[in-house]
């Protein structure tokens, strides 16, 4: 049938109808005929008495094909603005767009539709649209569109993550048909059935569709964990999925700053990009760069196993470079302090950020004033949020972790003071954050202030003396005893305060060491001659230790008085020289320099305190 198309009445007769539309014979055929550069038009063997214009392409089509099944057009087509004026009627915001209304066109002629992932979303939003109900017609758009979604998209993985990423476009027609809804418990459903997920499961085992979840919209991937959360899925996978997220839309995440190291005294004058290198980053890019740092902060499970110290502190650095809330801000840096513990000091390593124009971030220092490459009021701020957290534990607990905090502390404390710029005002407050009971020994703290009284060789002694009040001499092990009666650039008075606390711990060892030789003694009365003399010779050692104490202690005296002397006179280096050779000669052996290190050792066995260091003058062994 070349031009009219029969339509068979109630009793079966054929008829012509007055209201035909022509149709080809091949429908393969139609594609050809449909479509010209910007418009769209049916064979002419009947002439085309409706316009519809969707977004740039206007399509000459007849009025009841559409108005039979599409109640939308059929109310819009009896006004008389559409229907005198010849006028084409604008579909504006069509879900879908052109390509879609194109399917919905070739539906309503009766021609074959391919449903697929790819277009049932925007289809049954056309629908909904077009108000393509049962009430028109049985076996409208609709009802089919649904059919197709629910049981034959909805049952599949992969199927479902293709319509989710289909519905990106199709807002809000897709959120209010519960398109989304529907594809994220689907989802959810499905990732919690993984045996990865469950509560026996491996903490290790990688969950396969982490990927997959991650190439979703902010908006969109926020629902899916919302849904996925509601499932009763473990907190670390979640964790897994937030991580997994980040490191695909956030590639700054991996950016680092290795400390100061190379930042030499001249370097006063420092600028460079983060993402040097890289294209401007435009406005709109930045603000959905935000708006995804600000969401995945919000929902970071609460548990302290769900994401790691170092994400955090990744993530904390990202929301400081594009200036997020600062309630997430604070947030994020109160969870930081609950897991401080295992952060590493390059972690801490925080960037100073300034913004630069259209979103790109510089860090600058400026020798006019005091402009740190390191943000260390950040780290401040969150080492004062761990003590307050800290106040609530168990005291036992909040021991250990103090000290592990505090060798960490002591190692960021060394990085900073390598900066030129950092004033000593700063580095003192950061210095006595933690209180004095949690440094099980202060080397960590004497190898910072040993590095910043490096870097600023220009201090005066007004300010190095209070810069050496910050570390306790009586905790500092043998090996950094050593290393600071060598140190030229210690003040006087706290080298003679660290020969002080060496002369109590030995004289304390002796009188430990001495009821214990005579306990030694009788227990072995009646013993073997062998025995007895090992005790005569031990007795002899107490003797000549106590012998070479009391000379010490004169030599100490002496040192003591001549101290006095040199501050109210000018400095002599003889003096020094001759008390120097005194303790020499009262001494056993002569010790090399030692060299300290990041590690807190422990001090030595009394007989090796007697080995205390006697050079002939004060030298920096650093």
């Amino acid at each position: 049938m070349n031009s009219l198309q029969l339509q068979r009445d109630s009793n079966g007769s054929d008829k012509l109808s007055d209201k035909t539309i022509v149709i080809p014979n091949k429908l393969t055929a139609i594609a050809d005929s449909f479509k010209g550069e910007h418009s769209w038009f049916i064979a002419p063997q009947i002439p085309t008495d409706f316009s519809i214009q969707v977004q740039e392409t206007t399509y000459n089509v007849h009025k009841y094909p559409l108005i039979s099944k599409c109640g939308y057009i059929g109310r819009l087509e009896i006004q008389p603005f559409i229907s005198n004026s010849g006028n084409a009627l604008k579909l504006e915001n069509f879900p879908g767009g052109s390509e879609t209304f194109e399917t919905v066109l070739k539906f309503c002629y009766g021609l074959p539709v391919d449903f697929s992932p790819d277009n049932i979303a925007a289809l049954r939003c056309a629908s909904e649209f077009l108000e393509m109900t049962e009430e028109l017609e049985d076996g409208n758009l609709i009802s089919k569109a649904e059919a197709f979604l629910t049981f034959v998209v909805l049952s599949s993985w992969k199927d479902t993550i293709t319509v989710l990423k289909s519905c990106e476009n199709l807002s809000p027609w897709a959120e209010n048909l519960q398109i989304v809804r529907r594809c994220c418990d689907s989802i959810a459903w499905k990732a919690s059935k993984d045996d990865h997920t469950s509560e026996d499961a491996a903490p290790n085992q990688e969950s396969w569709w982490l990927n997959d979840v991650a190439t979703f919209r902010i908006d969109h991937f926020m629902r899916i964990i919302s849904a996925i959360r509601a499932k009763g899925t473990r907190a670390e996978i979640i964790g897994k999925c937030i991580m997994q997220y980040a490191k695909k839309w956030l590639p700054g995440m991996d950016v680092e700053i290795e400390g100061l190291r190379g930042y030499g005294h001249e370097k006063y004058n420092l600028q460079f990009s983060i993402f040097s290198g890289k294209k401007k980053e435009s406005s709109g890019h930045s603000k959905e760069q935000k708006t995804i740092i600000e969401t995945l902060i919000s929902i970071i499970p609460p548990q302290l196993d769900a994401v790691s110290c170092k994400f955090m502190l990744q993530m904390l650095k990202m929301a400081m470079m594009y200036s997020v809330s600062p309630a997430l801000t604070t947030e994020l840096e109160k969870r930081v302090s609950m897991v401080l513990e295992d952060a590493e000091v390059n972690d801490l390593s925080i960037p100073r950020y300034q913004n630069g124009d259209q979103g790109k971030t510089v860090i600058m220092t400026n020798s006019s004033e005091e402009c740190t490459m390191l943000d260390i009021d950040v780290v401040q701020r969150i080492v004062e949020y761990f003590l307050m957290h800290e106040q609530q534990q168990v005291q036992q607990q909040q021991k250990t972790r103090k000290f592990n905090i505090s060798r960490l502390l002591d190692n960021y404390l060394a990085e900073i003071a390598r900066d030129p710029n950092l004033s000593i005002t700063k580095f003192q407050v950061f210095a006595e954050l933690l209180p004095e009971n949690s440094r099980s020994y202060d080397d960590g703290l004497y190898r910072a202030i040993d590095t910043y009284l490096k870097t600023h060789p220009s201090l005066s002694e007004h300010d190095r003396k209070r810069l050496c009040k910050i570390m306790n001499c009586e905790k500092l092990s043998l090996d950094a005893c050593l290393h600071a009666a060598q140190n030229e650039r210690l003040p006087l008075r706290t080298v003679v305060q660290v020969l002080f606390s060496e002369q109590v711990k030995m004289r304390t060892a002796m009188q430990e060491k001495e009821p214990a030789q005579s306990g030694i003694q009788s227990e072995q009365e009646g013993n073997q001659t062998s025995a007895s003399m090992d005790i005569k010779a031990l007795k002899a050692e107490l003797e000549n230790v106590k012998s070479k104490m009391v000379d010490l202690q004169n030599d100490y005296f002496e040192l003591q008085q001549e101290y006095e002397k040199l501050s109210n006179k000018p400095k002599n280096s003889s003096g020094w020289i001759l008390h120097w050779r005194k303790i020499k000669n009262s001494l056993h052996t002569k010790p090399a320099g030692v060299e300290i290190g990041d590690r807190q050792d422990t001090p030595k066995s009394p007989n090796t305190v007697i080995r205390i260091l006697n050079p002939r003058r004060r030298s920096s062994m650093s």
